[in-house]
Protein backbone atom coordinates (compact mmCIF):
# COMPACT_ATOMS: atom_id res chain seq x y z
CA UNK A 1 0.00 0.00 0.00
CA UNK A 2 2.94 2.32 -0.59
CA UNK A 3 1.85 5.79 -1.49
CA UNK A 4 3.47 8.30 -3.79
CA UNK A 5 5.76 10.68 -1.93
CA UNK A 6 6.41 13.34 -4.54
CA UNK A 7 5.58 16.81 -3.20
CA UNK A 8 4.69 20.05 -4.91
CA UNK A 9 6.38 23.32 -4.04
CA UNK A 10 3.96 25.60 -2.20
CA UNK A 11 4.88 28.42 -4.58
CA UNK A 12 3.75 26.49 -7.64
CA UNK A 13 0.18 26.50 -8.93
CA UNK A 14 -1.68 23.20 -8.67
CA UNK A 15 -3.23 22.46 -12.07
CA UNK A 16 -1.88 25.83 -13.17
CA UNK A 17 -4.65 27.57 -11.23
CA UNK A 18 -4.64 27.04 -7.46
CA UNK A 19 -2.05 28.82 -5.31
CA UNK A 20 -1.35 27.09 -1.99
CA UNK A 21 -1.21 29.53 0.93
CA UNK A 22 -0.96 27.68 4.26
CA UNK A 23 -1.47 24.20 5.68
CA UNK A 24 -4.85 24.01 7.40
CA UNK A 25 -4.73 20.48 8.80
CA UNK A 26 -3.37 17.03 8.08
CA UNK A 27 -4.00 13.34 8.70
CA UNK A 28 -2.11 10.26 7.61
CA UNK A 29 -1.52 10.59 3.84
CA UNK A 30 -3.66 13.74 3.61
CA UNK A 31 -2.73 17.43 3.77
CA UNK A 32 -5.17 20.32 3.33
CA UNK A 33 -4.16 23.86 2.38
CA UNK A 34 -5.96 27.13 2.27
CA UNK A 35 -5.55 28.29 -1.30
CA UNK A 36 -6.56 30.84 -3.88
CA UNK A 37 -8.19 30.17 -7.22
CA UNK A 38 -6.19 32.71 -9.22
CA UNK A 39 -8.54 32.55 -12.21
CA UNK A 40 -11.76 33.09 -10.25
CA UNK A 41 -10.14 35.30 -7.59
CA UNK A 42 -11.71 33.41 -4.69
CA UNK A 43 -10.50 31.41 -1.70
CA UNK A 44 -10.74 27.64 -1.68
CA UNK A 45 -9.42 24.57 0.09
CA UNK A 46 -7.02 22.19 -1.66
CA UNK A 47 -6.41 18.68 -0.33
CA UNK A 48 -3.53 16.46 -1.42
CA UNK A 49 -3.76 12.68 -1.02
CA UNK A 50 -0.84 10.49 -1.95
CA UNK A 51 -1.80 7.81 -4.46
CA UNK A 52 -0.43 4.27 -4.71
CA UNK A 53 2.53 4.25 -7.05
CA UNK A 54 0.76 2.15 -9.67
CA UNK A 55 -2.21 4.51 -10.08
CA UNK A 56 -1.95 6.10 -13.51
CA UNK A 57 -3.94 6.77 -16.65
CA UNK A 58 -7.48 5.41 -16.68
CA UNK A 59 -7.50 4.62 -12.95
CA UNK A 60 -6.58 8.20 -12.15
CA UNK A 61 -9.26 9.60 -14.47
CA UNK A 62 -11.83 7.27 -12.93
CA UNK A 63 -10.87 8.44 -9.45
CA UNK A 64 -11.33 12.10 -10.40
CA UNK A 65 -14.67 11.42 -12.05
CA UNK A 66 -16.00 9.51 -9.07
CA UNK A 67 -15.10 12.27 -6.63
CA UNK A 68 -16.81 14.91 -8.76
CA UNK A 69 -19.88 12.75 -9.33
CA UNK A 70 -20.39 11.64 -5.73
CA UNK A 71 -19.60 15.10 -4.42
CA UNK A 72 -22.22 16.72 -6.65
CA UNK A 73 -24.84 14.08 -5.79
CA UNK A 74 -24.27 14.61 -2.08
CA UNK A 75 -24.33 18.38 -2.43
CA UNK A 76 -27.79 18.15 -3.98
CA UNK A 77 -29.00 15.67 -1.34
CA UNK A 78 -27.61 17.64 1.60
CA UNK A 79 -27.39 21.31 0.61
CA UNK A 80 -25.06 23.26 2.86
CA UNK A 81 -23.71 20.17 4.59
CA UNK A 82 -21.27 18.98 1.94
CA UNK A 83 -18.03 20.69 0.93
CA UNK A 84 -18.77 21.42 -2.74
CA UNK A 85 -16.13 20.02 -5.10
CA UNK A 86 -14.74 22.58 -7.56
CA UNK A 87 -12.03 20.55 -9.27
CA UNK A 88 -10.12 17.25 -9.02
CA UNK A 89 -6.80 16.55 -10.70
CA UNK A 90 -4.00 13.97 -10.51
CA UNK A 91 -0.66 15.68 -10.51
CA UNK A 92 2.80 15.09 -9.01
CA UNK A 93 1.82 11.55 -7.98
CA UNK A 94 -1.04 12.84 -5.85
CA UNK A 95 -4.77 13.32 -6.00
CA UNK A 96 -5.67 17.00 -5.55
CA UNK A 97 -9.25 17.85 -4.59
CA UNK A 98 -10.34 21.50 -4.66
CA UNK A 99 -13.43 22.45 -2.65
CA UNK A 100 -15.19 25.65 -1.83
CA UNK A 101 -14.03 27.57 1.21
CA UNK A 102 -15.73 26.20 4.34
CA UNK A 103 -16.41 28.55 7.24
CA UNK A 104 -15.53 26.08 9.94
CA UNK A 105 -12.64 24.25 11.56
CA UNK A 106 -11.72 20.58 11.10
CA UNK A 107 -13.13 18.46 13.92
CA UNK A 108 -9.66 17.19 14.72
CA UNK A 109 -8.46 20.74 15.33
CA UNK A 110 -11.53 21.55 17.43
CA UNK A 111 -10.76 18.54 19.63
CA UNK A 112 -7.11 19.52 19.85
CA UNK A 113 -8.10 23.03 20.93
CA UNK A 114 -10.90 22.14 23.37
CA UNK A 115 -10.03 18.62 24.46
CA UNK A 116 -12.77 16.03 24.84
CA UNK A 117 -16.42 16.80 24.11
CA UNK A 118 -19.10 16.14 26.68
CA UNK A 119 -21.48 13.39 25.62
CA UNK A 120 -24.24 15.84 24.67
CA UNK A 121 -22.10 17.81 22.27
CA UNK A 122 -20.75 14.58 20.80
CA UNK A 123 -24.29 13.31 20.29
CA UNK A 124 -25.26 16.51 18.47
CA UNK A 125 -22.35 16.17 16.05
CA UNK A 126 -23.07 12.46 15.69
CA UNK A 127 -26.70 13.11 14.72
CA UNK A 128 -25.67 15.53 11.99
CA UNK A 129 -23.14 13.05 10.60
CA UNK A 130 -25.71 10.26 10.75
CA UNK A 131 -28.18 12.36 8.77
CA UNK A 132 -25.61 12.90 6.00
CA UNK A 133 -24.73 9.20 5.95
CA UNK A 134 -28.40 8.24 5.73
CA UNK A 135 -28.82 10.45 2.67
CA UNK A 136 -25.70 8.93 1.08
CA UNK A 137 -26.63 5.33 1.79
CA UNK A 138 -30.11 5.93 0.44
CA UNK A 139 -28.51 6.71 -2.92
CA UNK A 140 -26.08 3.81 -2.78
CA UNK A 141 -23.08 5.99 -1.86
CA UNK A 142 -20.58 4.91 0.78
CA UNK A 143 -18.22 7.54 2.16
CA UNK A 144 -15.53 5.06 3.15
CA UNK A 145 -13.03 7.72 4.26
CA UNK A 146 -14.89 9.39 7.13
CA UNK A 147 -12.61 10.74 9.86
CA UNK A 148 -12.28 13.91 11.98
CA UNK A 149 -10.29 15.50 9.17
CA UNK A 150 -13.24 15.14 6.78
CA UNK A 151 -15.63 16.92 9.15
CA UNK A 152 -15.72 20.70 9.56
CA UNK A 153 -17.43 22.24 12.59
CA UNK A 154 -18.91 25.69 12.15
CA UNK A 155 -19.00 28.28 14.91
CA UNK A 156 -22.69 27.61 15.69
CA UNK A 157 -22.04 23.85 15.92
CA UNK A 158 -23.28 22.56 12.54
CA UNK A 159 -21.03 20.32 10.47
CA UNK A 160 -19.89 20.13 6.85
CA UNK A 161 -18.58 16.83 5.43
CA UNK A 162 -15.98 16.34 2.73
CA UNK A 163 -14.22 13.36 1.16
CA UNK A 164 -17.08 11.69 -0.69
CA UNK A 165 -16.01 9.71 -3.73
CA UNK A 166 -12.60 8.64 -2.42
CA UNK A 167 -13.72 5.13 -1.42
CA UNK A 168 -13.23 2.72 -4.28
CA UNK A 169 -11.59 5.35 -6.47
CA UNK A 170 -8.38 3.27 -6.38
CA UNK A 171 -7.52 -0.26 -5.34
CA UNK A 172 -6.38 0.83 -1.87
CA UNK A 173 -8.65 -0.22 1.03
CA UNK A 174 -8.24 3.15 2.74
CA UNK A 175 -6.47 6.20 1.33
CA UNK A 176 -6.40 8.42 4.43
CA UNK A 177 -6.65 8.19 8.23
CA UNK A 178 -6.27 4.40 8.59
CA UNK A 179 -6.98 4.65 12.34
CA UNK A 180 -10.64 5.23 11.36
CA UNK A 181 -10.85 2.34 8.88
CA UNK A 182 -13.35 -0.42 9.53
CA UNK A 183 -11.94 -3.93 10.05
CA UNK A 184 -13.34 -5.07 6.70
CA UNK A 185 -11.46 -2.21 5.04
CA UNK A 186 -8.31 -3.22 6.89
CA UNK A 187 -8.74 -6.73 5.42
CA UNK A 188 -9.20 -5.18 1.95
CA UNK A 189 -12.71 -6.56 1.69
CA UNK A 190 -15.73 -4.94 0.07
CA UNK A 191 -16.56 -1.59 1.68
CA UNK A 192 -20.23 -0.79 2.29
CA UNK A 193 -22.45 1.39 4.52
CA UNK A 194 -21.45 -0.60 7.61
CA UNK A 195 -17.92 0.81 7.24
CA UNK A 196 -19.33 4.32 7.55
CA UNK A 197 -21.17 3.34 10.74
CA UNK A 198 -17.88 2.03 12.13
CA UNK A 199 -16.23 5.35 11.27
CA UNK A 200 -19.09 7.22 12.97
CA UNK A 201 -18.52 5.11 16.07
CA UNK A 202 -14.79 5.82 15.92
CA UNK A 203 -15.45 9.56 15.66
CA UNK A 204 -17.88 9.44 18.61
CA UNK A 205 -15.26 7.49 20.57
CA UNK A 206 -12.61 10.10 19.76
CA UNK A 207 -14.88 13.00 20.73
CA UNK A 208 -15.67 11.63 24.19
CA UNK A 209 -12.42 9.78 24.99
CA UNK A 210 -9.99 12.30 23.53
CA UNK A 211 -8.20 9.63 21.44
CA UNK A 212 -9.16 7.30 18.59
CA UNK A 213 -10.19 3.74 19.43
CA UNK A 214 -7.10 2.40 17.61
CA UNK A 215 -3.93 4.44 17.55
CA UNK A 216 -2.02 5.39 14.44
CA UNK A 217 1.14 3.22 14.37
CA UNK A 218 3.06 5.36 11.91
CA UNK A 219 2.69 3.07 8.90
CA UNK A 220 -0.74 2.50 7.32
CA UNK A 221 -0.21 -1.26 7.13
CA UNK A 222 0.59 -1.49 10.84
CA UNK A 223 -2.36 0.72 11.79
CA UNK A 224 -4.77 -1.36 9.70
CA UNK A 225 -3.51 -4.59 11.27
CA UNK A 226 -4.21 -3.13 14.68
CA UNK A 227 -7.74 -2.14 13.69
CA UNK A 228 -8.40 -5.64 12.41
CA UNK A 229 -6.79 -7.74 15.13
CA UNK A 230 -6.60 -5.79 18.40
CA UNK A 231 -9.53 -5.62 20.84
CA UNK A 232 -11.33 -2.32 21.34
CA UNK A 233 -10.12 -0.26 24.26
CA UNK A 234 -13.21 0.02 26.47
CA UNK A 235 -14.47 3.62 26.54
CA UNK A 236 -14.37 5.10 30.05
CA UNK A 237 -15.75 8.62 29.49
CA UNK A 238 -18.60 7.97 27.07
CA UNK A 239 -21.31 7.92 29.74
CA UNK A 240 -24.73 7.36 28.12
CA UNK A 241 -23.06 7.02 24.72
CA UNK A 242 -21.14 3.91 25.76
CA UNK A 243 -23.52 1.30 24.34
CA UNK A 244 -23.93 3.18 21.06
CA UNK A 245 -20.17 3.54 20.62
CA UNK A 246 -19.47 -0.10 21.43
CA UNK A 247 -22.35 -1.23 19.22
CA UNK A 248 -20.96 0.70 16.26
CA UNK A 249 -17.44 -0.60 16.82
CA UNK A 250 -18.21 -4.30 16.52
CA UNK A 251 -15.68 -6.06 14.35
CA UNK A 252 -18.31 -8.03 12.43
CA UNK A 253 -20.20 -5.54 10.23
CA UNK A 254 -23.34 -7.70 10.45
CA UNK A 255 -23.44 -7.12 14.21
CA UNK A 256 -23.16 -3.33 14.16
CA UNK A 257 -26.03 -1.16 15.25
CA UNK A 258 -28.39 -0.04 12.51
CA UNK A 259 -28.95 3.61 11.67
CA UNK A 260 -32.41 3.84 13.34
CA UNK A 261 -31.04 2.36 16.56
CA UNK A 262 -28.09 4.77 16.53
CA UNK A 263 -30.37 7.74 15.87
CA UNK A 264 -32.61 6.79 18.77
CA UNK A 265 -29.64 6.36 21.10
CA UNK A 266 -28.11 9.74 20.20
CA UNK A 267 -31.45 11.55 20.40
CA UNK A 268 -32.10 9.99 23.81
CA UNK A 269 -28.88 11.52 25.13
CA UNK A 270 -30.12 14.98 24.16
CA UNK A 271 -33.60 14.39 25.53
CA UNK A 272 -32.37 13.11 28.88
CA UNK A 273 -29.96 16.00 29.38
CA UNK A 274 -32.00 18.96 28.12
CA UNK A 275 -30.07 21.57 30.12
CA UNK A 276 -26.77 20.57 28.53
CA UNK A 277 -28.37 20.23 25.12
CA UNK A 278 -29.60 23.82 25.02
CA UNK A 279 -26.40 25.48 26.19
CA UNK A 280 -24.59 27.31 23.38
CA UNK A 281 -21.91 25.27 21.66
CA UNK A 282 -18.46 26.72 22.45
CA UNK A 283 -17.04 28.44 19.41
CA UNK A 284 -13.98 26.67 18.00
CA UNK A 285 -10.75 28.33 19.01
CA UNK A 286 -9.15 28.79 15.65
CA UNK A 287 -5.48 28.07 15.90
CA UNK A 288 -2.43 29.39 14.12
CA UNK A 289 -2.52 29.60 10.35
CA UNK A 290 -6.12 28.47 10.05
CA UNK A 291 -7.33 31.40 12.13
CA UNK A 292 -5.36 33.86 10.04
CA UNK A 293 -6.54 32.35 6.78
CA UNK A 294 -10.15 32.23 7.87
CA UNK A 295 -10.17 35.88 8.80
CA UNK A 296 -8.48 36.74 5.52
CA UNK A 297 -10.99 34.73 3.50
CA UNK A 298 -13.66 37.39 2.87
CA UNK A 299 -11.06 39.86 1.62
CA UNK A 300 -9.95 37.34 -0.99
CA UNK A 301 -13.35 36.37 -2.27
CA UNK A 302 -16.67 34.72 -1.61
CA UNK A 303 -17.17 32.42 1.32
CA UNK A 304 -19.77 29.74 1.56
CA UNK A 305 -22.92 30.83 3.33
CA UNK A 306 -25.12 27.75 3.12
CA UNK A 307 -25.20 25.63 6.28
CA UNK A 308 -26.21 22.15 7.18
CA UNK A 309 -29.84 21.23 7.60
CA UNK A 310 -31.41 20.94 11.04
CA UNK A 311 -30.63 18.15 13.49
CA UNK A 312 -32.72 15.04 13.94
CA UNK A 313 -36.16 15.23 15.57
CA UNK A 314 -35.20 15.08 19.22
CA UNK A 315 -32.14 17.26 18.74
CA UNK A 316 -34.21 20.02 17.16
CA UNK A 317 -36.87 19.78 19.81
CA UNK A 318 -34.39 20.17 22.63
CA UNK A 319 -31.52 22.21 21.28
CA UNK A 320 -33.29 24.55 18.90
CA UNK A 321 -36.48 25.14 20.84
CA UNK A 322 -34.65 26.35 23.87
CA UNK A 323 -32.44 28.53 21.72
CA UNK A 324 -35.63 30.54 22.04
CA UNK A 325 -36.83 31.99 18.79
CA UNK A 326 -35.02 29.28 16.87
CA UNK A 327 -36.16 27.47 13.73
CA UNK A 328 -39.65 26.02 14.20
CA UNK A 329 -40.87 22.55 13.47
CA UNK A 330 -39.92 19.36 15.29
CA UNK A 331 -39.18 17.51 12.11
CA UNK A 332 -36.28 19.69 11.03
CA UNK A 333 -38.30 22.21 9.05
CA UNK A 334 -36.98 25.72 9.29
CA UNK A 335 -40.00 27.29 7.68
CA UNK A 336 -42.58 27.29 10.41
CA UNK A 337 -44.76 24.71 8.67
CA UNK A 338 -45.93 21.43 10.06
CA UNK A 339 -43.17 18.83 10.40
CA UNK A 340 -42.62 16.20 7.73
CA UNK A 341 -40.17 13.72 9.27
CA UNK A 342 -37.84 12.02 6.85
CA UNK A 343 -38.29 14.46 3.99
CA UNK A 344 -34.94 16.05 3.09
CA UNK A 345 -34.70 19.73 2.36
CA UNK A 346 -34.99 20.51 -1.31
CA UNK A 347 -32.12 22.37 -2.95
CA UNK A 348 -32.63 26.05 -3.68
CA UNK A 349 -34.56 26.75 -6.83
CA UNK A 350 -34.34 29.65 -9.18
CA UNK A 351 -37.02 31.70 -10.77
CA UNK A 352 -39.82 30.06 -8.74
CA UNK A 353 -40.00 32.35 -5.75
CA UNK A 354 -41.02 35.98 -5.54
CA UNK A 355 -38.15 38.25 -4.77
CA UNK A 356 -38.02 40.74 -1.91
CA UNK A 357 -40.50 43.52 -2.34
CA UNK A 358 -42.02 46.36 -0.36
CA UNK A 359 -45.01 44.77 1.37
CA UNK A 360 -48.44 46.29 0.97
CA UNK A 361 -50.12 47.63 4.10
CA UNK A 362 -51.09 44.76 6.32
CA UNK A 363 -48.56 42.31 4.88
CA UNK A 364 -45.74 43.41 7.13
CA UNK A 365 -47.73 44.65 10.12
CA UNK A 366 -46.78 47.68 12.08
CA UNK A 367 -47.06 47.58 15.88
CA UNK A 368 -50.64 46.88 16.84
CA UNK A 369 -52.30 49.48 19.08
CA UNK A 370 -55.11 47.13 20.04
CA UNK A 371 -55.59 45.88 23.54
CA UNK A 372 -54.68 42.27 24.34
CA UNK A 373 -58.33 41.29 24.40
CA UNK A 374 -59.13 42.57 20.90
CA UNK A 375 -62.42 41.41 19.40
CA UNK A 376 -62.34 38.13 17.48
CA UNK A 377 -62.95 38.71 13.75
CA UNK A 378 -65.75 36.96 11.93
CA UNK A 379 -64.78 33.44 10.87
CA UNK A 380 -62.33 33.10 13.78
CA UNK A 381 -62.59 31.70 17.30
CA UNK A 382 -60.45 32.38 20.34
CA UNK A 383 -58.23 29.48 21.32
CA UNK A 384 -57.16 29.32 24.98
CA UNK A 385 -53.95 27.31 25.26
CA UNK A 386 -53.25 25.37 28.45
CA UNK A 387 -49.79 26.93 28.41
CA UNK A 388 -51.38 30.28 29.24
CA UNK A 389 -51.59 32.17 25.94
CA UNK A 390 -54.56 32.69 23.66
CA UNK A 391 -55.07 33.72 20.04
CA UNK A 392 -57.88 33.92 17.50
CA UNK A 393 -57.71 31.09 14.94
CA UNK A 394 -59.75 30.33 11.83
CA UNK A 395 -62.75 28.29 12.94
CA UNK A 396 -61.55 25.00 11.42
CA UNK A 397 -57.98 25.28 12.69
CA UNK A 398 -56.61 23.13 15.47
CA UNK A 399 -53.42 22.35 17.31
CA UNK A 400 -51.24 20.27 14.96
CA UNK A 401 -48.03 19.76 16.89
CA UNK A 402 -46.43 20.55 20.25
CA UNK A 403 -42.75 20.43 21.17
CA UNK A 404 -41.40 21.31 24.56
CA UNK A 405 -38.42 21.31 26.86
CA UNK A 406 -40.00 21.21 30.33
CA UNK A 407 -39.41 24.40 32.27
CA UNK A 408 -37.44 25.93 29.38
CA UNK A 409 -39.38 26.29 26.15
CA UNK A 410 -42.27 25.06 24.04
CA UNK A 411 -43.61 25.45 20.52
CA UNK A 412 -47.19 24.98 19.33
CA UNK A 413 -48.07 24.77 15.61
CA UNK A 414 -51.64 25.49 14.43
CA UNK A 415 -53.31 24.70 11.10
CA UNK A 416 -55.79 22.37 9.48
CA UNK A 417 -55.74 19.41 7.14
CA UNK A 418 -55.37 20.34 3.50
CA UNK A 419 -54.31 23.92 4.27
CA UNK A 420 -50.57 24.60 3.76
CA UNK A 421 -50.66 27.68 6.01
CA UNK A 422 -49.53 27.48 9.64
CA UNK A 423 -49.05 29.63 12.70
CA UNK A 424 -46.26 28.66 15.11
CA UNK A 425 -46.15 30.07 18.65
CA UNK A 426 -42.87 29.63 20.51
CA UNK A 427 -42.15 30.54 24.12
CA UNK A 428 -38.80 30.40 25.91
CA UNK A 429 -37.28 31.47 29.17
CA UNK A 430 -33.81 31.89 27.66
CA UNK A 431 -34.15 34.88 25.39
CA UNK A 432 -31.39 37.39 24.70
CA UNK A 433 -31.85 41.05 25.61
CA UNK A 434 -31.93 42.32 22.01
CA UNK A 435 -34.75 40.90 19.84
CA UNK A 436 -32.99 41.90 16.60
CA UNK A 437 -29.85 40.05 17.71
CA UNK A 438 -31.92 37.00 18.65
CA UNK A 439 -33.21 36.70 15.08
CA UNK A 440 -29.83 37.43 13.52
CA UNK A 441 -27.53 35.41 15.80
CA UNK A 442 -29.70 32.65 17.27
CA UNK A 443 -32.31 32.00 14.60
CA UNK A 444 -30.90 32.83 11.19
CA UNK A 445 -27.91 30.44 11.32
CA UNK A 446 -30.34 27.56 11.85
CA UNK A 447 -32.61 28.71 9.05
CA UNK A 448 -29.66 28.74 6.66
CA UNK A 449 -29.12 25.05 7.37
CA UNK A 450 -32.53 24.19 5.92
CA UNK A 451 -31.77 24.76 2.23
CA UNK A 452 -33.41 27.36 0.03
CA UNK A 453 -33.41 30.00 2.76
CA UNK A 454 -33.35 33.67 1.80
CA UNK A 455 -34.16 36.58 4.07
CA UNK A 456 -36.40 39.33 2.72
CA UNK A 457 -35.10 42.77 3.64
CA UNK A 458 -33.65 43.70 7.01
CA UNK A 459 -34.55 42.53 10.49
CA UNK A 460 -36.70 45.37 11.80
CA UNK A 461 -36.79 46.56 15.42
CA UNK A 462 -40.30 47.46 16.55
CA UNK A 463 -42.58 47.34 19.58
CA UNK A 464 -45.53 45.06 20.25
CA UNK A 465 -48.00 45.92 22.99
CA UNK A 466 -45.39 48.21 24.49
CA UNK A 467 -42.69 45.52 24.51
CA UNK A 468 -39.39 45.38 22.64
CA UNK A 469 -39.83 43.33 19.48
CA UNK A 470 -38.31 42.56 16.08
CA UNK A 471 -39.77 41.35 12.77
CA UNK A 472 -38.11 39.17 10.16
CA UNK A 473 -39.39 37.71 6.87
CA UNK A 474 -37.83 34.94 4.82
CA UNK A 475 -38.31 32.48 2.00
CA UNK A 476 -37.53 28.77 2.30
CA UNK A 477 -38.56 25.40 0.91
CA UNK A 478 -40.90 22.98 2.63
CA UNK A 479 -41.35 19.58 0.99
CA UNK A 480 -40.53 21.10 -2.39
CA UNK A 481 -42.88 24.10 -1.99
CA UNK A 482 -41.52 27.63 -1.77
CA UNK A 483 -42.94 29.21 1.37
CA UNK A 484 -42.75 32.63 2.95
CA UNK A 485 -42.71 33.32 6.68
CA UNK A 486 -43.29 36.45 8.74
CA UNK A 487 -41.90 36.21 12.27
CA UNK A 488 -42.35 38.57 15.19
CA UNK A 489 -40.36 38.00 18.34
CA UNK A 490 -41.00 40.05 21.48
CA UNK A 491 -39.62 40.16 24.99
CA UNK A 492 -41.56 39.73 28.23
CA UNK A 493 -38.65 40.51 30.55
CA UNK A 494 -36.69 38.26 32.85
CA UNK A 495 -35.23 36.33 29.90
CA UNK A 496 -38.69 35.31 28.67
CA UNK A 497 -40.07 35.84 25.18
CA UNK A 498 -42.50 34.74 22.48
CA UNK A 499 -42.32 34.49 18.73
CA UNK A 500 -45.23 34.26 16.30
CA UNK A 501 -44.53 32.86 12.84
CA UNK A 502 -47.03 32.93 10.00
CA UNK A 503 -46.16 30.77 6.98
CA UNK A 504 -47.94 30.48 3.63
CA UNK A 505 -46.97 29.31 0.13
CA UNK A 506 -44.94 32.17 -1.28
CA UNK A 507 -47.17 32.43 -4.34
CA UNK A 508 -50.21 33.05 -2.10
CA UNK A 509 -48.60 35.52 0.27
CA UNK A 510 -50.50 38.60 -0.96
CA UNK A 511 -53.95 37.05 -0.94
CA UNK A 512 -56.44 39.13 1.04
CA UNK A 513 -57.42 36.16 3.24
CA UNK A 514 -53.80 35.69 4.28
CA UNK A 515 -53.39 39.37 5.09
CA UNK A 516 -56.53 39.25 7.25
CA UNK A 517 -55.35 36.12 9.04
CA UNK A 518 -51.97 37.59 9.95
CA UNK A 519 -53.57 40.80 11.13
CA UNK A 520 -55.99 38.78 13.28
CA UNK A 521 -53.20 36.78 14.90
CA UNK A 522 -51.27 39.91 15.84
CA UNK A 523 -54.38 41.77 17.00
CA UNK A 524 -55.68 39.01 19.24
CA UNK A 525 -52.62 37.23 20.63
CA UNK A 526 -52.49 37.48 24.41
CA UNK A 527 -49.72 36.04 26.55
CA UNK A 528 -50.56 34.69 29.98
CA UNK A 529 -48.28 33.77 32.85
CA UNK A 530 -46.68 31.06 30.63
Amino acid sequence: MAMGTEQVCAHELVAGRYRLLAVVDRETNRVRWSAEDVEAGRPCLVTRIGLPEDVTGETARRACGRIVRDGETMRMLCPGRIAAVIDVVVEHGSLWTVTEWVTGEPLGDVLAGHGRFNHVRAARVGLELLEVLEAAHGRGITHGELSPGQVFVRAEGSVVVGGFGLAGATESPRLTAPAYAAPEQARDERTGPAADLWALGAILYTMVEGRPPFRDRGRPEATLRGVDRLPLRTPVRAGPLTQAVQGLLRKDPRERLTRPVVREALARVLTEDADAAVRPVPRPRLRGRYAAVRHAGPARGRRTTAAAAALAVAAVTVAVLAATLGPPGTGGSATGTRPRPGVPSAPPGDGTAPGPRTPRPGVTPSPSPSAPGAAVPAGFRRYEAPEGFSVALPEDWRRLDTSRVPGVAYRVVFGTSGDPRTLAVTYSERVGADPVAVWREDVEPGLRRSGGYRRIGEIRATTYRGREAADMEWLARDDGTRVRTFGRGFLLGGGRGFSLRWTTPAADWDEAANERALAAFLETFREGSA
